[in-house]
This record gives structure tokens, C-alpha cells and sequence, in this order.
């Protein structure tokens, strides 16, 4: 694994010692706060950077909650942690259908006290790395966006408020949805002001779908690099920061940053990358369990290969 002093950057100006992922000294591991009753779920875990954060949180010792859209393939990934030790847990869920998020909803209430940490990992992509086709971008936004927002929305009760050690949410990113990557000045406008809402974000998105039915987005500064995935991304990193941004005015102690883990070698990027999904996996669960103390909020952290964040780079 690279060396995560000169690999993990935020889009804000922070301490680079306090934030130094490969310092011992700043390690989250040497300030444990967590125990067997701290519940992570993760989405989209039955493969790639889903799994390898299940393994690694369950290897720390939490009660981590694996979920899948593929009942099978979920089912057999929990089977493999558990034939290495490790009680994690199994729950379909599919993050693109709201009926199956309101039914993991109920299960969750019904069965845990209080969630500690979500991470919302799941996510689609239907090119090829040299491809850029938008015939699936409903879907892709479907699951990439709303799919994280509305999870988001039905687990917010059942965050854990009555303890200090403070809960958070994780949303898996990419810097193709940065708002550099759009030429589009209205919407770089849009979602670069200091009042940006949920309805800005849902005229973005609408109107990003309305150009491709229209057969005009190419030439509407969309970003040009996975178009779909990325102005997905790009919603979702808006929602990060909405969703800290209000969580602070009205005092609540949820954490909600985003995490790019960079060109990873997983089945989105057929095999191809920089890096391994258990690399990435691993920088992910240090930023998932770092000590509340110097836990941020409505950041944007990216790892990866001489990458550094634009220093106007905003969520």
C-alpha cells in the first residue's frame, strides 16, 4: 500500500500531521472508541471495495452488517468472511428500489439499538474505462445517487445520538464528480454557492437527464469522462456537504464526509487500476474510525496515486 501521507488529501485546508493515515501516532487504531456493539452497514458489499470494508471493520471487531442487491451473492461473500472468522451479517438490500430500503429500514430498527456507521459503497457503472455511453443513466443515477440519499434519509433516525462517540456516515466517491470536472458554468454556479439545496441538486440532476434524452449532453459541459457516473457522483458529493452543512445548524452530531478512493482494481474497472480493492479498503475504514475528536464533517477525501484535490475543489 502507498504511502498515505503524500496519497490522501481533503478538499479542505486541514492539518496534514492530524490527518497523516500512515503515522501510528495519528492512527485512528491508537484511540479506540468502538466495540462489538458498534454497528457498521455497508452497501453494495458482496464484492470489490464493499467487501474488503466489511472484512476490515469485522476484523476490528465491529458488528458490520454486509448487504447485497443479489441475495446469493450476498449470502455467499458473509459465508466466506465467516469461514475466516469473522460474524458478519447478512441483509438484502437493494439501494435503487425504495420499497427494499424501506424494508431494510424496518428490519434495522427492529433488530439493532442505534446504527454507529454507514458507509454507501454501492454503485453501478455500464462502460468499459475507454467508453462513455449514457444509455443507462436514469439507472445509473437511480442507484448512485438516490439510491445513498435515500438510505441516507431512512436510517437517519436510528443513528446513534446518545453516545460520544459520534456517528457517521461514509459515502464512496469519485473526483469525476468534482465540480472542476464540469465546463457547464450554470451548474458549476449552482452547486458551487454557499445556499446550494436539495432542490438544486434535483435541478442539476434533471437537467442532466433531460440533455441526454434530448441528445444534447455532450455539448452542455457535462464532465467527459464517464459522464453518467460522474455527474452521479457529482450529486452525490453535493448532498454530502448539504447533509453536514444542516446536520450542524441544527446540532446534529452525525459526520458525513466522502471518500474517493481512487483508481481501484475492481470489476467496475475490470480488473484495472493502481491499487487493490484491500488497499483502498483499508485508507476507507481508517477515515470510517477515526476518533471522534478529530472526526470532520462535509469533507471530501480522495486517495490514489500522485493525485492531490484541487485547491478549489469543493464537495
Amino acid at each position: 500500500m502507498p504511502n498515505s501521507r503524500s496519497q490522501i488529501s481533503s478538499s479542505m485546508d486541514l492539518d496534514s500531521k492530524e490527518f497523516d493515515l500512515s503515522s501510528p501516532s495519528s492512527s485512528p487504531f491508537s484511540h479506540r472508541w468502538w466495540s462489538k456493539n458498534t454497528v457498521a452497514v455497508v452497501t453494495g458489499a458482496n464484492k470489490g471495495i464493499g467487501f474488503a470494508l466489511v472484512r476490515r471493520l469485522a476484523q476490528l471487531e465491529l458488528t458490520v452488517i454486509l448487504t447485497a442487491r443479489d441475495q446469493e451473492r450476498g449470502f455467499n461473500a458473509v459465508q466466506t468472511l465467516r469461514n475466516e472468522g469473522l460474524p458478519v451479517l447478512f441483509r438484502r438490500l437493494d439501494v435503487s428500489d425504495p420499497l427494499s430500503i424501506a424494508s431494510f429500514a424496518a428490519w434495522f430498527t427492529a433488530n439493532f439499538q442505534a446504527l454507529d456507521i454507514l458507509v454507501n459503497n454501492a454503485a453501478v457503472s455500464f462502460n468499459d474505462i475507454n467508453e462513455n455511453s449514457v444509455a443507462n443513466a436514469e439507472t445509473v443515477m437511480k442507484t448512485n445517487y438516490y439510491g445513498a440519499k435515500l438510505l441516507t434519509q431512512a436510517l437517519l433516525p436510528a443513528f446513534r445520538s446518545s453516545a460520544p462517540s459520534r456517528a457517521r456516515i461514509l459515502n464512496i466517491t469519485s473526483r469525476l464528480g468534482t465540480i472542476d470536472k464540469v465546463k457547464n458554468v450554470k451548474v458549476r454556479e449552482i452547486l458551487g454557492s454557499e445556499d446550494v439545496g436539495e432542490e438544486d441538486i434535483e435541478g442539476v440532476v434533471n437537467a442532466f437527464l433531460g440533455d441526454v434524452k434530448r441528445g444534447t449532453w455532450k455539448k452542455e459541459g457535462w464532465p467527459a469522462v464517464w459522464t453518467e457516473y460522474a455527474v452521479s457522483k457529482l450529486a452525490l458529493n453535493a448532498y454530502t456537504a448539504v447533509l453536514a452543512k444542516r446536520f450542524a445548524q441544527f446540532g446534529t452530531s452525525v459526520s458525513v464526509n466522502s471518500f474517493c478512493p481512487g483508481f481501484t482494481q475492481t470489476s467496475m474497472t475490470r480488473g484495472k487500476g493502481t491499487h487493490t480493492a484491500e488497499a483502498a479498503a483499508a485508507v476507507g475504514a481508517r477515515l470510517a474510525l477515526l476518533p471522534p475528536h478529530r472526526l470532520p464533517t462535509g469533507h471530501f477525501f480522495s486517495w490514489g496515486p500522485n493525485y492531490d484535490v484541487p485547491k478549489n475543489s469543493r464537495l
